[in-house]
């Protein structure tokens, strides 16, 4: 069986996909939409620039802490014990 993540990585591909069939179906564009909520591409771009340049510096922040405590805690497990134990 796949990895948890991959599974879901793979569930939200396919119903995109299919919603994006769907969408197509009744003619709804990907402009249309962006049009209705009142954004141009230019804008979600900046949005999008915006909310990576807060997100990756928390990233790294919080990955100095997790890093060092998930691979102590890997190191000094007992020989043998599994996740799904």
């Amino acid at each position: 069986m796949l990895h948890p993540i991959l599974w879901t990585l793979v569930k939200i591909t396919v119903a995109s996909l299919v919603l994006g069939a769907v969408l197509t179906h009744f003619g709804i564009t990907a402009e249309q939409l962006v049009r209705v909520t009142g954004l141009s591409a230019e804008r979600v771009e900046a949005y999008a620039r915006q909310g990576l340049a807060w997100a990756w510096p928390n990233v790294l922040l919080g990955a100095v802490v997790i890093v060092p405590i998930w691979f102590l805690i890997y190191l000094f497990r007992p020989p043998g014990q599994s996740r799904r134990d």
